[in-house]
């Protein structure tokens, strides 16, 4: 029991990191906020190309592509790319729409791959070899730039040369669908408004895949886009960086886009985010070390790339408390470990409040979301489990992309629909024994440990009901029963 014990307080102390930081950042951001990025002035357009990258998107691929061509920059200076590996009818959907345009005078092309080799990253590299834009913007299917988009931020680019991307601020489409679409965009909020800010500052700025514009030069200087890992957004980032390119944040430029309105969806998404970080850790992890930057900016790479660990540890963490509780094992849950792991948690609440004070509006209404937000916390910690363990493993998956649903209303096709998974039963296993760990800490009465051990319960609950309740809703149509 001494070496559970031990192990015990370890991981708590390790969680207790990524809790912290949350004040680092927190603090950054507060020391900075009123710092202010001047836009810069043109003399001349330089030539943009704007690329969007789709699989299988025909629920959205139509208003994606009336968002790219309102852009509003000079027509001779623009191009655009609809880099498509779709399957289904998307394909000609996007073909019907690029020829549309093209009678009408807009430099748009469709690069359509038969094999979708390197998956996300294959296409933007196959598409960068048509591309004539000193800069590239890219855009996910279901993002919706507004006219100002590319004025509000290749000047940015043109003004300081060794500027390699600049990142704007995620919106979000569909924010009041669900109290799990509020959830995801608190979570969105606090990760780009204050987080990405508070980095950027520290010197190492995040590329979030899309809502930004990089200069061609630095996606080449860098070798490309890598298909070896799943997040090939953050590896381009820090390696651009790593290479002594800078990355500025722009939380003022705002694209809209939508959030996954399904637990399956949101499962699936996190799973592939978590498994992509992980990778990029692996690969960049001693170049960060090893960087000319500072120690500040070395830490928060690393924590920002380490930070799905959390989950595992969270995971370890319960398996531990049963056992030390019913041995009566108190020194686990002593007032120093349980001060820390308090202040830990409320680290991550308060950079949601933050977010939320800044972006002003109806706060509370948006707020109403905080709950579910904490309780997924916990709920989703088995599903980035098994991302980190199958990276650590060498277990390659395929790319998954999240689906879109353009109308939240809508009942997509069996294709189009994430499932949930194989990970139902394991966290069904993991609810019965939290159940039975706070039995367990109820029956030798330690309430120091109940509220965590209580957060863990109603975390797996809330999100094992989600998926049943799906199942339930949108039960599985076979192909040869027709959909």
């Amino acid at each position: 029991m001494i070496f559970l014990n031990v192990l015990y307080t370890l991981i708590v102390f390790w969680l207790a990191i990524y809790g912290l930081n949350a004040f680092v950042l927190i603090g950054l951001y507060l020391r900075n906020r009123h710092r202010c990025e001047p836009l810069p002035s043109l003399v001349e357009y330089p030539s943009v190309t704007v690329q969007l990258p789709v699989y299988n998107e025909k629920y959205v691929i139509r208003r994606a592509i009336e968002h790219l061509v309102r852009l509003d920059w000079p027509p001779d200076r623009l191009q655009i790319q609809i880099v498509d590996d779709s399957t289904d009818e998307t394909t000609a959907l996007a073909r019907q729409l690029v020829t549309q345009y093209q009678e009408q005078g807009v430099d748009i092309q469709l690069i359509h791959r038969d094999v979708r080799s390197g998956f996300k990253a294959g296409a933007l590299n196959a598409a960068l070899e048509q591309t004539r834009g000193e800069f590239i913007a890219i855009f996910d299917a279901d993002f919706c730039p507004r006219p100002d988009f590319l004025r509000q931020t290749v000047p940015y680019l043109v003004a300081n040369p060794t500027l390699g991307f600049v990142q704007g601020r995620w919106g979000h489409l569909n924010a009041d669908h669900s109290l799990l679409t509020r959830a995801q965009a608190l979570a969105l909020d606090a990760h780009h408004l204050i987080e990405h800010t508070a980095r950027c500052w520290a010197g190492l700025a995040n590329f979030s895949g899309t809502g930004g514009v990089w200069r061609a030069a630095c996606i080449r200087d860098c070798g490309g886009w890598s298909p070896k890992v799943l997040t090939e957004d953050v590896d381009l980032g820090y390696r651009a960086q790593l290479r002594g390119w800078k990355g500025l944040m722009l939380p003022a430029v705002v694209s809209p886009a939508e959030l996954p309105d399904g637990i399956a969806a949101l499962k699936q998404q996190q799973f592939r985010w978590a498994k992509g970080n992980v990778q990029c850790l692996l690969k960049l992890g001693m170049p960060i070390l090893k960087a000319p930057v500072s120690l500040l900016a070395k830490l928060q790479a690393l924590i920002h790339l380490s930070y799905y660990l959390a989950h595992p540890l969270m995971i370890w963490l319960l398996l531990c408390a049963l056992p030390l509780i019913w041995q009566g094992e108190t020194a686990a849950f002593g007032p120093m470990v349980t001060t820390v792991l308090s202040l830990a948690t409320a680290g991550p609440p308060l950079l949601y409040l933050l977010a939320q004070y800044e972006l002003g509006g109806d706060r509370w209404r948006r707020l109403r979301g905080l709950p579910v937000l904490i309780l997924l916390g916990t709920g989703l910690a088995l599903n980035s489990t098994a991302a980190v363990l199958e990276t650590l493993l060498g277990i390659e998956t395929a790319f998954m992309r999240t689906p879109k649903v353009y109308d939240p209303k809508s009942m997509l096709e069996y294709s189009y629909r994430a499932q949930p998974g194989y990970l139902l039963g394991g966290e069904l296993l993991l609810l019965l024994y939290a159940g039975l760990t706070v039995a367990a800490a109820v029956i030798r009465q330690n309430w120091p440990a109940l509220p965590f051990l209580s957060l863990y319960l109603a975390g797996l609950a809330f999100v094992i009901g989600l998926q049943m309740a799906a199942m339930w809703q949108y039960p599985k149509i076979m192909p040869e029963t027709g959909r």
